[in-house]
């Protein structure tokens, strides 16, 4: 009898727990460790299991079937969560896919292959993305100038740009940094790839490695990019018909004309735009805002995301899950784009209030997409050469981060969701 009972009891567990969801909250007030809850969900993709994200319900929390180990990494990693009965997820459901209310349930299903674009020299913490992969314990591949022209870029499904000058000029850096040895040495790394791939000039050679991006991204990747990221890749489509690198840059000077040979017709997300052709001024062009911001000074530098229809605009919406909608402004040496500078079919993602001040904006191209995220590390104001990484155990509930690992996230929605 004793055993009879105890199969019973065993069953009638079983079944309950069966019925059981662990979700993860991801308001400003219930969650430890927003960042990580983004490896928990990824890892868990990656174990060929699926997950619910659900939009704008308490802040973008994730929704799994339960499991006991899924209850142990959560408190092993530090992240919040809780136990609800197969009614309690029921009536989360219902409430998300009120039509009365703007959320929705979006499955991610399956996991996207990430590599980061970055130079062989370059330190972990000199990419926010790096440091928010490596915190939260999602795996990735280093892929540079060789592989990229080699065809590489097809093994992945998001590719992350590091914060590379795509333009030939070595970050413009010469000014304050060309006598420096880092300075000499990047100089040097590049020009010894550019040699290497046949090149003459490194700026031929960054140029061809955008246009593998842009191809990338048509046939379907999706490419996130921050800081000098961002606006370089346009630059150089749009300045491939003219010089724009001084002497001591690749050995010429530029053509003083420049600007008036620009060509915007294959740029993908900027038009109408100057570029900044003395060599020793530290900008690119006049896209970008970090002047504007430091004359209005850090303390009233503060973004707000837009508000999107979760049940009809299910990508951008994905894209500014967060705890809360108004983001501490940070600089990059492209920390934000003007908006009148942004071609029409864009996303405006996010905004400083009263400005045109664009910080984060989204777009498709071919059958691709990609996402620009102005500014170099979400919890450093000013980041300088040299300084110390940013150490994301003291920052795990930055919602500047959330945004970048929004990114990370939104390739694994089921395709039938993700109209745009």
């Amino acid at each position: 009898m004793k055993k009879f009972l105890a199969i019973i009891l065993f069953i009638f567990t079983s079944a309950v727990f069966a019925q059981q969801k662990l979700l993860i909250p991801m308001d400003v007030n219930s969650q430890t460790d927003h960042l990580r809850a983004y490896g928990i969900a990824y890892r868990h993709l990656l174990g060929g299991k699926e997950l619910d994200w659900l939009l704008n319900y308490r802040g973008g929390s994730f929704m799994f079937d339960y499991t006991s180990e899924l209850t142990a990494e959560c408190m092993a990693k530090g992240v919040s969560y809780e136990l609800l009965s197969g009614t309690q997820a029921a009536q989360v459901y219902a409430e998300v896919q009120d039509e009365n209310n703007n959320m929705d349930v979006v499955r991610l299903e399956k996991v996207a292959k990430i590599a980061v674009y970055v130079p062989p020299n370059a330190l972990p913490w000199d990419d926010a993305v790096q440091l928010a992969l490596d915190y939260v314990e999602i795996p990735y591949d280093k892929v540079w100038d060789e592989e990229v022209l080699n065809g590489k870029l097809k093994d992945y499904d998001w590719i992350h740009l590091h914060h590379e000058d795509f333009t030939g000029q070595y970050g413009k850096f010469f000014a304050a940094f060309g006598s420096s040895a880092w300075y000499m040495t990047q100089k040097q790394t590049n020009e010894d790839m550019a040699k290497k791939l046949g090149f003459a000039k490194v700026s031929q050679l960054k140029l061809a490695v955008v246009k593998k991006l842009r191809e990338y991204v048509s046939g379907g990747g999706f490419l996130f990019t921050m800081c000098s990221g961002t606006t370089t890749p346009d630059i150089a489509l749009a300045s491939q018909y003219t010089d724009i690198c001084d002497v001591m840059y690749d050995g010429d000077p530029i053509d003083p004309n420049a600007n008036s040979k620009l060509d915007y017709s294959e740029c993908m997300v900027f038009q109408n735009f100057q570029i900044q052709l003395n060599p020793y001024v530290y900008e690119y062009s006049d896209i970008d805002i970090t002047d504007a911001e430091l004359m209005a000074g850090q303390y009233n530098d503060y973004f707000t995301l837009f508000d999107f229809s979760a049940k009809i605009d299910p990508v951008p919406t994905m894209l500014i899950q967060c705890h809360t909608a108004v983001i501490k402004g940070y600089l990059g040496q492209e920390s934000g784009f003007r908006e009148e500078l942004i071609k029409p079919n864009m996303t405006i993602l996010a905004k400083n209030d009263g400005t045109n001040w664009v910080r984060y904006v989204h777009g498709n191209f071919g059958r691709g997409t990609f996402t620009l995220y102005g500014g170099h590390d979400p919890e450093d104001y000013q980041h300088a050469v040299g300084d110390p990484k940013t150490d994301l155990s003291l920052y795990k509930n930055s919602p500047g981060y959330r945004l970048i690992l929004n990114n990370v996230l939104f390739p694994a929605a089921k395709k039938k969701k993700l109209k745009t």
